[in-house]
């Protein structure tokens, strides 16, 4: 198992927030999200715990985590909680996007299929309502080719089967 984790941020009237994400990179689902008025570790970590409980029957310790080396994934609360887990860190050498390739492909799906063709949200409040609705659609509804043609959710619940 591989999870990708990144950060882009989205545009509001009132200013930028930030999309913290984390993706299963075999079913392309994103299992873990938090929009927040800041880059802190804390809102890191709790999308981190979302994809978390999402596998709590799961044995993690063959799970690679990949992001790049922002503060977030280097921090000590956040390597100490994959540590805890039993999860394997990975991170890009030298910041480049294209080494989280995968997790870039989310924030460009999510910003080129949906956020430019919309009107900007008045507000994070709205960015979150319009940011759950775009990763339910994307999850349940949105077939990727590389998934033979199924949603991230078709493809997940065909590998637990």
């Amino acid at each position: 198992m591989l999870w990708v984790a990144d950060i882009t941020y989205i545009d509001t009237d009132e200013g930028v927030c930030y999309l913290h994400l984390l993706t299963d990179a075999f079913t392309h689902e994103i299992i873990g999200w938090t929009l927040s008025e800041s880059l802190a570790a804390e809102n890191t970590l709790e999308t981190l715990e979302q994809a978390v409980s999402m596998f709590r029957e799961t044995d993690l310790s063959h799970l690679i985590h990949h992001s790049d080396r922002g503060v977030q994934y280097c921090c000590n609360r956040y390597v100490e909680r994959l540590q805890e887990l039993k999860i394997t860190i990975s991170m890009t050498e030298d910041g480049n996007p294209t080494d989280n390739a995968i997790a870039e492909r989310v924030n460009g799906i999510i910003k080129q299929e949906w956020l430019y063709r919309m009107k900007r949200p008045a507000n994070i409040r709205q960015a979150r309502a319009l940011i759950k609705q775009i990763v339910e659609f994307y999850n349940t509804r949105r077939p990727y080719r590389s998934n033979g043609m199924k949603t991230p959710a078709q493809m997940r619940a065909a590998s637990v089967a």
